[in-house]
């Protein structure tokens, strides 16, 4: 788990999930590229708790493509080089098919794909192709309990997940030759800001007692097994998902 001189971009890296990843990497060594959308304040504040010196902040929309380029212009343009991609940005948005108007619904469907799958399969595009220039790189992408279980008023959110698990695998077939290594952590309930409003009442203590460890995740422990696939040593586990949600959901 040395990361010295690694150079890592960390998408949806300003809260949470991405903080927690953007520390552990810092923790062992990695510069690190802090992506963010619209909170530069929080992106700021993840930059200045890192160890060590030379990270970055840098700003993209996830759903458009341009920003993207840009994005990785701009690190490659910093660094040199992009070691360790971390697909962790994505957002979430209820609508339960007998409450929502059908424009909703379309919005929906539009809006968290746009995010959750293109934007991730565009920017592991462009990522990818730097990586097989330089002849080695990694890929994490952050999915979901929801791709397997289901989410019954976020269809749009477990399809995305789905799809995300889909091509993570089919690239890492595709990328393994070039010496470019994919794999997924998916995680179930993490305590994030995200997913406060979700943990309160009863509700919550229904949520913490799906796992018979009777509690969500930490955001520290996705990080782990993020840095896990990482890390030197795991090559043969290209194409894996790995499932971070307490014995919450077993899939066979």
């Amino acid at each position: 788990m040395d990361f010295s001189g690694k150079v890592v971009l960390v998408t949806g890296g300003s809260r949470g999930i991405g903080r927690a990843i953007c520390q552990q990497f810092a923790q062992h060594g990695a510069q690190v590229v802090v992506h963010y959308h619209r909170n530069r304040q929080a992106a700021e504040a993840t930059a200045v708790s890192l160890p060590g010196h030379n990270h970055h902040i840098a700003q993209a929309e996830m759903a458009d493509p341009a920003a993207l380029e840009r994005l990785v212009a701009e690190v490659v343009a910093k660094y040199g080089r992009i070691d360790i991609l971390v697909n962790n940005a994505g957002i979430y948005e209820d609508h339960p098919l007998a409450e929502v108007s059908f424009a909703d619904w379309q919005a929906a469907w539009h809006n968290t794909l746009a995010v959750n799958l293109v934007g991730v399969a565009n920017l592991s595009y462009l990522v990818g192709q730097q990586m097989i220039r330089q002849g080695n790189g990694r890929i994490v992408n952050v999915s979901s309990r929801g791709a397997f279980r289901g989410e019954p008023t976020a269809p749009a959110y477990g399809a995305s997940k789905a799809g995300l698990n889909a091509m993570s695998q089919s690239l890492a077939k595709y990328l393994a030759p070039y010496n470019v290594f994919v794999g997924v952590v998916a995680p179930g309930f993490v305590e994030t800001d995200m997913a406060e409003e979700f943990l309160v009442g009863e509700i919550g203590a229904s949520i913490r007692g799906q796992s018979p460890l009777n509690r969500v995740a930490t955001p520290d422990e996705v990080a782990y097994p993020v840095l896990f696939l990482a890390a030197e040593g795991t090559q043969f586990l290209t194409g894996a998902i790995i499932d971070v949600n307490g014995a919450s959901y077993l899939r066979t």
